[in-house]
């Protein structure tokens, strides 16, 4: 019996080459399987583009905050409030006055641009700089401030002046644009943007960055709206 195999516990069944195999085929089908579901995510965010909503939508609904902003602070520089009338009746109409004739479509222009291009472009913009300079020193802090005047101030007055020009039909205009406001409003917007800069990388999360720098392009449309309406 133990001569056949039969005996001792069915050893010589057990170590049979065919049941080897079919083990083998089992634990490959199975390692694949594991492998498979553990590795498509990841192939996903390493291969594929992941739109970051969140930032997007952030950008894009300050943008229009701003924008309205500036176009409620110019309609009210325009009204005549010298008038000491304080009854019910005028208070209606500076609001009326004030809420009347919004340029909707310029919103809609501002609001684009934070959503398809400021959200997007600065949440990589973020990313990229942490991953290079990931350290919380003074030095990376600097050169994240320098790299952010130099590169992505450049890139975005670029792109918002492409983007509102290219909307009112005036891409003939757009290089005599650059060349008459591009480089004061960058100026002005160093005074700015270097000190807000440095709170936003030395204060602020990596995952609201985008947030905070949005909320500080409220104020900057303020000087940004004088100059698109030129």
């Amino acid at each position: 019996m133990d001569v056949l195999g039969i005996g001792g516990g069915g050893l010589w069944w057990g170590r049979h080459p065919f049941n080897d195999l079919r083990r083998r085929i089992k634990n490959n089908r199975k390692n694949r399987q594991s492998s498979s579901s553990e590795s498509t995510p990841n192939s996903v965010s390493r291969t594929g583009f992941r739109f970051p909503i969140k930032p997007a939508l952030t950008a894009g609904s300050l943008a229009f905050a701003g924008d309205s902003i500036a176009q409620l602070r110019h309609r009210w520089k325009s009204l005549d409030t010298s008038s000491t009338n304080s009854s019910d009746d005028y208070n209606k109409d500076l609001v009326a006055s004030l809420l009347s004739g919004h340029d909707w479509l310029r919103a809609l222009r501002m609001t684009s641009y934070g959503f398809l291009f400021y959200g997007p472009g600065s949440y990589l913009w973020y990313q990229t700089l942490d991953r290079y300079f990931p350290q919380p020193t003074v030095t990376n802090l600097l050169v994240k401030v320098l790299l952010n005047q130099i590169i992505l101030g450049p890139a975005v007055i670029a792109v918002v002046f492409a983007w509102n020009n290219f909307w009112q039909g005036k891409a003939s205009e757009l290089p005599m644009k650059y060349q008459r406001d591009a480089l004061p409003t960058l100026l002005v917007g160093f005074r700015f943007w270097v000190p807000y800069s440095f709170l936003n990388f030395w204060f602020i999360p990596l995952q609201t960055r985008v947030a905070f720098m949005s909320l500080g392009s409220i104020f900057w449309n303020f000087i940004l709206s004088s100059t698109m309406s030129k």
